[in-house]
């Protein structure tokens, strides 16, 4: 089986800050320190988005000091609280597409891995997400270029409704257009996206889609209208996508419980 490791909503801040008492690049460190650990034979790290919390070329930096000491390949995309100028100043070696989209695809052996922009940094809406159609007919052009091959989607904003409609309200606005065009298409297996801050499953056009936590903090069980920044300080996490013949595996990792290593068994 081929792994793939996922980290979403990181959200960098500057030195010094917190958010909730919790220090987002302490957390990271410490998810990236036990993934590689754990986890050295994984292909890839992905991170799904919302790098930093304001966009500043400072936290940007603090993100590239964070990942010069990781051992594992690692692409990187953009959420709604990221800003391509300075991301991509930062990371200048991250591919992006004719009009400027942070979109790549990764081959792998018996798999595509598909990392779409759903970043809507023009609007005034600038926490929901779009797929515009430059960026739809790209995601278009490399389903048609793998017909013949399974393909992950990652996304930033999920593609479909959580529930968690406070969210859900600066959730993708292209979900229509997205679903359109996956019913041209056979080879999507499974969309993995961040955003909501929590464990959840769904599916778009009955193909899975995963929803990943935060290595930082949480968004409690506020279902229905509740205020979108409500944030707790359960444990940090990550993804772990397994790739293999007969499908794909999703298990989420809470790197911050008690080290289940030292436990007894009875």
């Amino acid at each position: 089986m081929i792994k793939i490791l996922v980290f979403t909503d990181l959200p960098l801040l500057p030195q010094g800050e917190k958010m909730i008492g919790l220090d987002p690049a302490a957390r990271l460190s410490q998810g990236l320190a036990h993934a590689t650990q754990r986890h050295p034979d994984a292909a890839h790290i992905i991170l799904a988005g919302d790098l930093t919390h304001n966009g500043t070329p400072e936290e940007y930096a603090r993100l590239h000091s964070i990942l010069d000491n990781c051992s594992i390949p690692t692409a990187l995309m953009v959420g709604n609280h990221d800003r391509r100028a300075p991301m991509l100043q930062a990371f200048p070696e991250t591919p992006t597409t004719p009009q400027g989209h942070v979109q790549q695809v990764i081959d792998l052996e018996s798999h595509r891995l598909i990392l779409l922009d759903t970043l809507n940094e023009k609007a005034a809406d600038t926490h929901s997400g779009l797929l515009c159609q430059d960026r739809l007919a790209w995601l278009d052009a490399q389903l048609s270029e793998a017909a013949q091959t399974p393909c992950i989607l990652f996304t930033h904003h999920p593609v479909f409704a959580t529930g968690f409609k406070g969210m859900d309200w600066i959730g993708l606005k292209s979900i229509p257009e997205l679903s359109a065009l996956l019913a041209r298409h056979d080879n999507v297996v499974q969309v993995i996206s961040g955003h909501i801050h929590r464990t959840i499953q769904g599916a778009i056009n009955g193909i899975p889609a995963a929803v990943f936590k935060s290595p930082c903090h949480q968004m409690p069980m506020a279902l229905g209208f509740q205020d979108p920044r409500l944030s707790v300080a359960e444990p940090g996490a990550y993804g772990i996508v397994l790739l293999g013949d007969d499908g794909v595996v999703v298990h989420t990792e809470d790197f911050t419980l008690p080290d289940l290593d030292t436990a007894l068994y009875n």
